[in-house]
């Protein structure tokens, strides 16, 4: 479920603080997830939290299917995102660009703008969250009308919600990448664009590490064999 994690007006609610108290309550006793929206929702348990990365298995995608990877641009839809695309860029070791916009209301961008050069490279858009698709799609049309050879995206959590799959088949997209987080096997029967990381492999070891009160820090920066 995505839930919100800041308040949106007097007396709103933090419904992330909500579900942190529930699970401790239901009688959880650590929590493993991965790529939280915002980090500091770590700071709502009072119980340990290890908050994976997908990080270590999007670079090993890239490196996998992008060919000449090594000229491609990593690519932030929103300021929020830079950070993200930074990590993986430097790891790369390859430039990246960062789009800005404006939103009117809520879910609905009214203006973008691109900073970074683009130009005859393949552009990657690295973000958490692939839910209504409006921005990474609005991002991807900025980026071919910037001289972009391709389009890919790269999200952790493929959410889909709404107009979101008939966005995606209309797009300039080639490839929308998620991990499988969320179930994808029904969304991917429907749009053949959407591709599935699978990331089990980084939760299960997680899992295993914290049974046998082992580090989980090699998990942040590497995919399991």
């Amino acid at each position: 479920a995505v839930v919100s994690t800041q308040s949106t007006g007097s007396r709103a609610p933090i419904s992330a603080k909500l579900v942190a108290n529930m699970l401790s309550v239901a009688g959880a006793d650590h929590i493993i997830t991965m790529d939280l929206h915002a980090s500091q929702i770590q700071g709502f348990f009072d119980i340990p939290v290890d908050n994976l990365y997908a990080e270590p298995a999007v670079l090993k995608w890239i490196k996998e299917n992008i060919e000449n990877w090594r000229e491609c641009v990593i690519v932030s839809p929103d300021a929020g995102g830079a950070k993200r695309v930074v990590s993986i860029a430097d790891r790369l070791n390859v430039n990246f660009a960062l789009i800005h916009k404006e939103r009117a209301v809520a879910n609905e961008v009214q203006r973008m703008t691109l900073v970074g050069d683009v130009d005859n490279k393949a552009a990657i858009i690295v973000d958490d969250l692939a839910d209504t698709c409006g921005t990474v799609v609005k991002a991807a049309e900025k980026l071919k009308e910037a001289g972009a050879k391709a389009v890919y995206a790269v999200m952790t959590h493929g959410v889909f919600s709404g107009p979101a799959l008939e966005r995606v088949m209309g797009s300039c997209i080639e490839a929308i990448v998620v991990s499988n987080t969320i179930p994808q096997h029904e969304k991917i029967a429907i749009c053949p664009k959407i591709q599935a990381i699978d990331v089990s492999s980084i939760i299960g070891e997680a899992i295993r590490r914290t049974h046998n009160g082992e580090s989980v820090s090699y998990l942040f920066g590497n995919v399991p064999l």
